[in-house]
Order: structure tokens, then sequence, then C-alpha cells
């Protein structure tokens, strides 16, 4: 996995000390990911650094790597993620009389950029199967790459300057440079108060993500966007039995292909379908027997109480699935206290370096990540597939698949700027959300491919084709970033085969009747896993990540933002309407647990950088 930031300045030369200490600086933030070494490379106008969690080639694979023709430097790669087929490739590179020195996939990337890559780098990374996010420089033509895997499972971010760029695979790295602002505009804050991904808008103004599927490049005279990968119509043919039978070779192949790690290995079990057919192929093809993780709450199985987004407890299923697999299993189970950690809470929000509503859910994730942590490197998870196969409720309920708007708008989980009660009345006008929802939404629309075959006239399958379209591009985003952030906390790589491009291409193309053919959602994706798995857990309806249900924490969430708001000195003070008699009344707060998080979040971001809004 790793961390990587650098900075590229066209007027400077940047082996000068100041220089030199603010690379070091940015390298720094970078540790968590990268606990195992560190390296920075530095020539003339570039310096890059790079924070290494050792996962293949544990004494080779140190970076930033360099590659060696004729006596001198030709290119100098630093990289974060997994090419799960670097084997292939590479056996394909030494056909072409490439030589190498290490049996790291970085080397990997490197020489194919240097074999397929010379006229034109998307011909190199369109060979890679895997999550990737890396910068490669050229010493000869002075030009950097910055490439991002094509569901944008790795994170990398920029920040343009007049001499060049700043780039880190997060927000922290770029902002500890001198050069960087620290700054929220009304913009940033729309991004934060919306759950919609954007790549342009990084929160901090003037920062951006390096778009899934893009490489940035950066030369003297500018910035450059290019496409590499794109969801596309692809004209599917094939019957039910035999997409059922092509998706469970796919799977088979991706979780062999993403069981390979020189370290120890595990997985997230919840008890769902997705992470039990995930647990169950891996036990099928490890050679050691799989371990799994879960995550719990003290008295959450014998007080659970059935709500509109979540019917059951995880845990009865995740006891099935273990015993009927045959993992060696580990419940992590957790305390409102524990949740409520003050030390545990900072960590968790430096991690996410943005204001988020998830608060519950991102410390018991990251719990559970330290807990995994201490006996595994590599965690299996089984992320994406609801978007992959259609599984949430905003695919299926009539009311938001017509909605003219993101479906998850409208669901149980998000409540729109309910944190806007607190908010001034002038400001929330400035912000007009609606609005840039709606333009958010009609961008997004207006990147759907075209369908093509006999369903293009049938308008409920356009329609369905859109959905899948905007949580795979608008929505899946913002839960990867949330998964990397948080594992990479504690040094976790955490990989995600439904994110496999090739099983995202072949269904994303799949007909709607077709992912639905059994009249229930995830119907492929039960139907070629269902003879691995407990009846129980076959036939069980979705339910989201859990949330704890105790009292004692909401009331303990309420308590901290009564005292946030009485803070005049606090740095959300600028945005709330001191004249709204309810903002000291917590009786009066018809505001949800999210909207609470959301408000302590956006303080502590606020707070710890330093933050100037700019409103």
């Amino acid at each position: 996995m790793c961390g990587i930031c650098g900075w590229v300045d066209y007027e400077r030369d940047l082996t000068a000390p100041d220089a030199r200490q603010a690379l070091a600086d940015m390298t720094a933030t970078m540790a968590p990911r990268g606990p195992d070494d560190v390296g920075t490379w530095v020539d003339g106008p570039v310096g890059l650094g790079h924070r290494r969690l050792a996962v293949i080639d544990i004494e080779g694979g140190r970076q930033p790597m360099t590659l060696q023709e004729g006596g001198r430097t030709t290119s100098v790669l630093v990289y974060s993620g997994e090419a799960y087929n670097y084997r292939e490739l590479r056996e394909r590179l030494a056909g072409a009389g490439r030589r190498f020195e290490t049996s790291s996939d970085t080397e990997v990337v490197l020489q194919a950029h240097r074999e397929w890559g010379r006229r034109d780098p998307r011909d190199a990374v369109r060979e890679l199967n895997g999550m990737f996010a890396y910068a490669l420089w050229d010493p000869a033509s002075r030009e950097l790459l910055l490439v991002r895997d094509r569901l944008g499972i790795k994170p990398l971010y920029y920040y343009p300057t007049e001499q060049g760029v700043l780039f880190g695979s997060e927000p922290k790295a770029i902002l500890a440079n001198p050069r960087a602002e620290r700054v929220i505009d009304v913009d940033g804050l729309r991004r934060v108060l919306g759950f919609v991904a954007d790549p342009s808008n990084a929160v901090f103004r003037g920062m951006r993500e390096v778009p899934p599927g893009h490489i940035i490049r950066i030369t003297r005279e500018g910035i450059e966007q290019l496409r590499y990968w794109e969801l596309t119509d692809t004209g599917h043919s094939d019957d039910v039995p035999t997409t059922v039978r092509h998706v469970r070779e796919l799977l088979e192949d991706t979780v062999q292909r993403q069981l390979i790690s020189d370290v120890p290995l595990c997985t997230l079990l919840s008890g769902g379908l997705d992470s039990s057919a995930l647990t169950a192929l891996a036990a099928r093809f490890s050679e050691e027997r799989i371990r799994s993780f879960a995550v719990d709450f003290v008295g959450y199985t014998d007080n659970f109480k059935p709500t509109a987004l979540r019917g059951t407890p995880d845990g009865p299923y995740v006891q099935e699935v273990a015993k009927f697999v045959g993992t060696d299993h580990t419940d992590i189970t957790l305390s409102s206290a524990e949740l409520m950690d003050p030390e545990v809470r900072a960590t968790v929000w430096h991690a996410r370096d943005v204001p988020t509503t998830m608060g519950d859910g991102d410390t018991s994730l990251f719990l559970l990540f330290r807990a995994v942590r201490q006996g595994s490197t590599v965690a299996l998870s089984g992320e994406s597939a609801d978007e992959v196969f259609g599984g949430y409720v905003g695919f299926h309920d009539p009311k938001m698949v017509a909605a003219d708007t993101f479906p998850w708008l409208l669901g149980p989980s998000f409540r729109a700027l309910d944190i806007g009660q607190f908010l001034d009345r002038g400001l929330l006008q400035k912000l007009d959300l609606s609005g840039y929802l709606d333009d958010q939404y009609r961008r997004a629309l207006a990147e759907v491919p075209e369908l093509t075959g006999p369903i293009a006239a049938n308008p409920h399958e356009r329609r369905m084709r859109e959905l899948c379209y905007l949580y795979l591009t608008r929505f899946l985003p913002n839960l990867l970033d949330r998964k990397d952030r948080l594992s990479m906390a504690v040094g976790l790589e955490v990989r995600v085969p439904f994110c496999d491009h090739r099983l995202v291409e072949y269904v994303f193309g799949t007909p709607w009747a077709q992912k639905t053919f059994d009249g229930r959602e995830k119907s492929l994706l039960r139907a070629a896993t269902a003879d691995l798995l407990p009846q129980s857990v076959v036939q069980r309806v979705k339910s989201p990540y859990p949330a704890t249900q105790d009292a004692a924490y909401d009331e303990m969430l309420r308590t901290k933002v009564a005292m946030l708001i009485k803070r005049p000195d606090s740095a959300v003070a600028p945005l709330l309407d001191a004249d709204d008699g309810a903002l000291g009344d917590p009786s009066r707060w018809e505001i949800s647990r999210a909207g609470l998080e959301q408000m302590l979040s956006l303080d502590a971001v606020l707070t710890r950088y330093g933050a100037t809004l700019a409103l």
C-alpha cells in the first residue's frame, strides 16, 4: 500500500534546504500509511516522498524507485497500491527484453511505462489490474504523471501552483507545504454537506482529486487531464445462466489474484451476502485457514430493534458463516465509551481530513481496523457489491427510482442539511445546496453512456442504467475514501475484489432485468455464490454497516454538541445563527445523529488545520 507525496516547481531548485524540509514535512504526514520505511528523491525542480507499507517483496520494493538505462536515470516512481496481475505483466515484459532487479509489483509498473507508455502513458496504465495511485517523473522531459485506478480505490490529490504542483495521497500531505492555502470556501462547504463525490472539489480551496480512471500530466507548459478508462455499454448478449456463470468465474479469478501477499491476510465479515461470499471464496482458494473479523457492540444483538434501514443484527449471521465456511473468526465488540473516546475520535478526524456525517460508523470501523492490524496486514472487504449488483433501496423503491435527483439523498440514512437549522440564514442562501446538488446531478446524467441493442428503447432500463452509473461514480467514491483513510490510519491494506474493473464492466453492461431476474436485489451475485453459503445468508435482506443503538451514545453526542455551541470561540461559531433561540436549547433540536456528528467533525477539522473560512 503506502503513502505518496511530492512537489514540482519549475522555477526553483528543490534541493535547497528549505525545500527539502518542506518535502520531509509532507512525507511525514503519510507515516501511518507507511510504517515500514521512508524515502525521498530530489532533483532540480522535483521532490518525491514515500512512506511504505511492505506487502510484496519486503526487501526489494523500497521507494522512490528509479529506472537506470545507459548510466542515467530515465524514470522515478512513487507508488501506492497493488497491481494484481503483476506476475503476468512481468513475464510479458521480460519476454520483451526488460530486465528486473526486484520481484515487486512497483518495478513492474515502472517497466510497463517504459515499454508500453512512451508514446501514450494510457497504454501502460490500461495493462494494470488493481488498485493504485502513483506519480511517475521523467527527468529528461521534466514531465510528471499522476495516475489513479479506474474506480478510485486509492486516493490521490493535487494542488496546482503558478510554478507547478503539489500532490499527496491525502490532503494533509499537501497542506503541510507552506505554499498550500488552508481555506474552505462556499464550494468546499457544499461538498462537505452534499455527500456527492466531485473530484474537482476536494473541500480545501484550490485542491482537486485525480479523477478515477484518469492521468494528470504536469509539464512546464501546464496541466493536462487524460482519461484512460470509463464505463460504457457493452451490448450484453449473454442469457441469465451464462451471465451468472461468468460472474462466478470473474469472482473466483479476482479473489485468487487478491489473495497474493507476503504478509498475513484476513477477511472482513458482516454476515451479509457480499462479505460472506467473499469470505467463502477466500477460504476455498487460500492455502491457509482464513481469519475473519466482524464488528459488534455491547448488547447489540440481545437488545436489537429493527429499523427502516436495518432489519436484523449481524451477529447471528456472522457466526453461522464463520462456522459454515470454517474461518478462524474474531468479533471486535465495542462499547459506547470506546466509540466516544476523545483520543480515538481525534485520530479518526485526522485520518479523514474533511468533515463527515459518519460518526460512530467511522469510529467503529477504525477500531475494527486497529484490532485487525494486530494480526494481519491485508484484509479483503465486500465494499462496492451494492453499487455493482444493485443492492441499495434506491434501486428498488419506485419513488426513489423516479425521483429527479440522486436517490440516496431521499433514503432513510441521509438527512440533507439537517445541520442547516444551526447555520446562519444568509449562509444558507449563499450555499443554495439544493441548486448545487441539482447541478451535480445534471452533470452526472450527461455522462451516462447510451444503451445499445434491444434494451435501448426501454425507458426503465435507461433509468436503471443511470442509477447504476450514479451510484458507481458519485456515491461509491465516498465509501472507498472512507475505507482507505481509516484502514491506512493503522497501516492496514484493505482490498476490494468487487471493484475489479472487469467485473464492474461486465455487470454494468448487463440489463437490469437480468440483475433482478429472481425479483430481488443482487440476483446475479446471489445466484453465482449460493452454493458457498448457508441458506439463511443467501436469503437475508440487505443490512448496512451496523450502528450502535445505545441511547447513552446519543446522549453523549448531544451533550458534546451543546458544549461546542456554547463556546463563542469554536471554529464553527462564524457559521451559526446566533439569533436562533433553539440553538442553545437541545430539547428543541430536530437533528439526526449524522447532523450532530457533522457539526463536531466540522469544528475538529477547522481547528486541526487552522483553516480559514472564505464564505
